[in-house]
């Protein structure tokens, strides 16, 4: 089978979370002796911030880390498509692409295209963008994979696409699993988070810096976009502020400390039911205890509780992480009863799976002959 993926990118997950979870596809598509080819804009805005983070090391580390993903950076505007989707089976274009691109996929594909084309939802922007969302022309689509049931719904619903499904993001486990030996400790607590805006910093204020503050926890942050403001207060709140960490060390990190911490974006929490970052999924799968903030898991895709431990108020917060600082019993449970779900549920291969039962459903064939063209 050949799969042609078009996204922003996939060699920088400089603040492009979506990435990670186009890695870890990719990676089990190849696994299963399938051909992958990924396009994405020369201009990148990831990978130009990127560059200027932490310069062309960035970059060769990528290529290190994983090397049997590629990415052609193309002008979409000159890309020749004939060429590019010769002998598809399956195309998966990213919702970060821009507007003449998807429709120019979408024409190709009317032309007599004989792939199966899909476009691929993983952000909060048809909620927050809906002029945005809306005028992508996915007339000649073959349906939209939303990777939450609320956004599937939403689709439909404002008549953008015929048929939707939902398609959670999930954890490549070939990467992101607890280490094979025991590693120094660096630390209490390590998040892995970018900086934001209103209610967002007051959230990482709130549910982060006070309760590491007010138990004298040893803890780390990595992210961008961190103002210098910012940066100073986690100074002297005796935290350290560690910049970008390429998605593929946080494995490495998450063993060397004895916890993490979910803080959602209030997009999600506020208009986006069921759907968490893909860094829950990630830390289940590394056998790190989890606290998060509350968010409503009305999919049912985890255990709370069981899986990770909710906190509606900081107070809570301070308790939680209290408690698995001192319990561990209690920190072992959430470890084992984390992985369990991840690998029974959540793991890319499982994504693949479903997106193989898609295609059959739309090709009318049986799924092990879904990706046949």
């Amino acid at each position: 089978m050949r799969v042609v993926i078009f996204c922003h990118s996939l060699i920088s997950d400089w603040n492009h979370g979506n990435a990670h979870f186009l890695r870890g596809i990719a990676t089990e598509l190849l696994s299963r002796g399938d051909e992958v080819h990924v396009y994405e804009p020369r201009d990148s805005w990831s990978v130009a911030n990127l560059l200027a983070d932490a310069g062309p090391a960035a970059i060769e580390g990528f290529h290190e880390a994983y090397p049997r993903l590629s990415s052609r950076r193309v002008d979409p505007e000159a890309l020749d498509l004939d060429e590019a989707l010769e002998g598809a089976s399956l195309v998966l274009v990213h919702e970060w692409n821009e507007h003449p691109l998807v429709e120019r996929i979408g024409r190709h594909r009317a032309r007599g295209g004989r792939y199966v084309l899909l476009f691929h939802d993983t952000h909060h922007r048809s909620v927050t963008s809906p002029e945005a969302m809306g005028a992508y022309d996915l007339q000649h689509y073959d349906g939209v994979l939303a990777f939450g049931e609320v956004i599937r719904e939403r689709y439909l619903a404002l008549g953008w696409s015929r048929r939707a499904w939902t398609w959670h993001e999930a954890a490549d486990v070939t990467r992101f699993h607890p280490p094979a030996a025991a590693r120094r400790r660096d630390g209490d607590l390590v998040w892995v988070g970018n900086w934001g805006d209103g209610e967002r910093s007051d959230e990482i204020r709130q549910y982060l810096i006070d309760p590491v503050r007010q138990l004298g926890l040893r803890a780390r942050i990595h992210g961008v976009r961190y103002p210098a403001d910012a940066v100073r207060e986690l100074a002297e709140s005796g935290i350290d502020y560690a910049g970008w960490l390429p998605n593929y060390r946080v494995p490495d990190v998450f063993s060397r400390f004895a916890m993490t911490m979910h803080v959602p974006r209030q997009p999600y929490v506020k208009a986006l039911p069921g759907i968490p970052t893909i860094r829950m999924f990630e830390a289940l799968a590394c056998g790190i205890p989890l606290a998060s903030c509350w968010w409503d898991d009305c999919e049912h895709l985890f255990r709370p509780g069981l899986d990770y431990l909710v906190a509606h108020t900081p107070a809570e917060m301070v308790g939680i992480l209290r408690d698995i600082e001192e319990d561990a019993a209690l920190a072992e449970d959430l470890v084992q009863n984390g992985l369990d779900t991840i690998h029974a549920r959540h793991t890319c291969a499982h994504r693949v799976d479903e997106l193989a039962g898609i295609v059959a459903g739309i090709r009318g064939t049986p799924v092990e002959k879904a990706f046949s063209v």
